[in-house]
């Protein structure tokens, strides 16, 4: 039978700071003044962010896209960002008192090479209903997408309203 030797350790030192408790894969490293709740609540974020994106691909998720709405030549331009998005794929309605504009996305990407296959999709919907303002002309209404942007073009003369200034007393 093999000989084994047996060797006696001095106990190490209890850890100095409240980081030194954690193994060193452990994604939060704080000092002693932190509290309890706020590393929960990084541990919370690291756990969103890692689950981030994944779902059960039946639900169909929102976004918003960005839009700008400004007056020129006596008209409202309402200009939405919309990549990737075909005519078939955007609804516009309007009514008396609102213009809607609402869509949705669905995007895949496949890609095959030698050893993986990646397929990528995106999905989402929006809906976006303005208030127009009064004197609206909405039968005169132009929509137009190129290059991704939608662009509707409103003419909507714009109105004097009375206005006087109030002041403010301390």
């Amino acid at each position: 039978m093999p000989e084994v030797t047996v060797s006696k350790k001095a106990p190490e030192a209890a850890p100095s700071r409240l980081g030194d408790w954690f193994h060193p894969a452990f994604p939060f490293r704080r000092p002693v003044a932190s509290s309890p709740f706020s590393m929960l609540r990084e541990f919370s974020e690291e756990m969103d962010r890692m689950f981030r994106g994944i779902s059960s691909g039946t639900e169909m998720e929102a976004w918003t896209p960005a839009m700008d709405i400004q007056r020129c030549n006596g008209n409202l331009v309402v200009s939405a960002e919309l990549p990737g998005l075909r005519r078939e794929d955007i609804k516009v309605e309007v009514s008396d008192d609102a213009l809607v504009i609402e869509g949705e996305r669905k995007q895949e990407h496949k890609e095959d090479h030698e050893g993986f296959h990646r397929w990528e999709r995106s999905y989402g919907k929006f809906y976006r209903a303005l208030p127009l303002p009064e004197g609206a002309k909405t039968d005169q209404i132009k929509a137009e997408l190129k290059d991704g942007v939608l662009k509707v073009t409103i003419p909507a003369p714009e109105v004097a309203k009375k206005t006087r200034q109030v002041p403010v007393n301390a």
